[in-house]
């Protein structure tokens, strides 16, 4: 029996690094061009129910633009500003993408190192398809497991640093970098811990 699992998983594993990204991605993604503004951007992430934009111009990926940023923006900028910033000028400058060649497990691996919810596809230096950690999951739920394992850890570990630090923390968007993440009180101004160390 234990000779029969043990195939079976295998079978299983064999079958991920055969399945590549262009078979499972979406082959039109939502995206937005560089000219339009911040608070265009977040009316439209309202509207479309998504978290990110891939900013597009003439098929190639030039930017990419997260809630995390959008939230660094709000917090920055006033109304007025947010009419008149575009979404170049907030964007991510290095931006992390897969080929649609690659396979799935390589496309999981890369999002697990870099923390990442999804990843553009290019191919030829163009914006052909997005990968989600949901399209994954949808297409092999064996990685559930590891998943809710990588949470708990993670969850532990900031648990256990909060009690190290002893100091008052909150939940929020840090002030020097903009990422949503835990944050301490220093000099003033609410700092997650990254940027506390540097």
């Amino acid at each position: 029996f234990s000779c029969f699992v043990f195939q079976r998983k295998r079978r299983k594993s064999k079958t991920m690094k055969n399945i590549l990204v262009a078979d499972i991605m979406t082959r039109e993604p939502r995206v937005i061009k560089p000219s339009i503004s911040v608070l265009d951007c977040i009316k439209q992430m309202v509207k479309k129910r998504t978290g990110s934009f891939p900013i597009v111009e003439k098929k190639k990926l030039v930017g990419f633009i997260s809630q995390h940023d959008v939230l660094w923006a709000i917090i920055k900028k006033t109304k007025k500003e947010l009419q008149q910033v575009n979404v170049m000028e907030i964007s991510r400058r290095k931006i992390a993408t897969i080929r649609p060649t690659a396979t799935v497990e390589e496309a999981f691996n890369k999002m697990k190192k870099l923390k990442l919810q999804k990843l553009p596809v290019i191919q030829e230096n163009e914006l052909v398809g997005m990968i989600t950690l949901r399209d994954i999951l949808n297409f092999n739920p064996e990685f559930y497991p590891e998943l809710n394992e990588l949470a708990k850890i993670r969850e532990e570990s900031q648990k256990l640093k909060r009690l190290k630090k002893r100091e008052k923390v909150i939940e929020g968007v840090c002030e020097e970098c903009g990422n949503q993440e835990f944050l301490y009180h220093s000099n003033g101004i609410l700092l997650c811990e990254s940027c506390m160390n540097n």
